[in-house]
């Protein structure tokens, strides 16, 4: 049986994933090479401390723990940075603070168990965070107050949104897919700013963003899918990954043109690196 993790140790872990994330070129991204988006890397810098400072929170609901997250955010910047991070990283947290089985059956375990409560909580957190392209949904829509557990108000957005996709699939984005990229990548390059550079290429080039979707439709989103994908299978092919900065230096500044912000592929590489390090990777 593993045992739950300190508070502090979750908080930490949260931080430097947001940071590590931040020191990978992710074309069309905020990163540490360039900003972008009228959004300064020192905005998401000063969230991830922030929002490190309390999403190891001990004895709160997961839906608390999102909205103390957005709020400690909110009193640093003010615009949003990491909404679709916290989402994420909030039940690996909470998944982190029990004990049980391993990382992913206490995840699936905490997704299980969410309450009404727990969407409120949720609701009020994103109205906070106030995040571009939201738009109104059919069902169960965040401007209005929730009457179903979170997990079902996050199957009713699935089709439109990756991260409540992931919440109905136990994260599978996260340990099928990114962990095996995270892996391949240090076997290769070791533990690198390009291994985030990969994850990001990976999420991207298999899954059109739904960040992008919702701004600019599905066509859109599939068209950037497609340019990554061989700049992916590019970086994946080089024993110098450095090889590779002038083809994704061309993308990101090709998509920072256009005003595409796959935001939801860094969302899920945040997610990664968190993952990594709470199962001690």
């Amino acid at each position: 049986m593993s045992a739950p993790l300190a508070p502090e140790r979750v908080g930490l872990a949260f931080r430097d994933a947001c940071l590590a994330e931040l020191k990978a070129l992710k074309p069309g991204n905020v990163h540490r090479f360039a900003d972008g988006h009228n959004m300064r890397v020192s905005d998401f810098e000063a969230s991830a401390t922030a929002a490190g400072l309390v999403i190891g929170t001990a004895g709160v609901s997961l839906g608390q723990r999102i909205e103390l997250a957005v709020d400690a955010t909110r009193d640093v910047v003010d615009h949003n940075t990491n909404l679709g991070i916290i989402l994420l990283a909030a039940p690996l947290a909470q998944a982190a603070l029990e004990s049980g089985g391993s990382l992913r059956e206490r995840l699936a375990q905490v997704l299980g168990s969410l309450t009404v409560d727990d969407a409120r909580a949720a609701y009020r957190a994103i109205r906070k965070a106030e995040p571009g392209g939201l738009g109104q949904a059919p069902a169960h829509d965040v401007a209005a107050e929730p009457d179903v557990t979170l997990l079902k108000a996050m199957r009713a957005a699935e089709t439109r949104d990756r991260i409540a996709w992931n919440y109905t699939h136990d994260f599978i984005d996260i340990f099928n897919l990114g962990l095996k990229w995270l892996e391949g990548g240090r076997a290769r390059w070791g533990d690198v700013p390009w291994v985030a550079t990969y994850v990001y290429l990976g999420f991207l080039g298999h899954i059109p963003d739904t960040l992008i979707e919702r701004k600019f439709g599905g066509a859109v989103a599939s068209e950037v899918r497609d340019e990554a994908r061989p700049i992916e299978a590019g970086l994946s092919q080089c024993h110098d990954p450095q090889d590779m900065a002038g083809p994704l230096t061309a993308f990101d500044a090709s998509l920072k043109d256009r005003g595409l912000n796959p935001g939801t592929s860094a969302d899920l590489t945040v997610a990664t690196l968190f993952a990594a390090a709470l199962q001690g990777q």
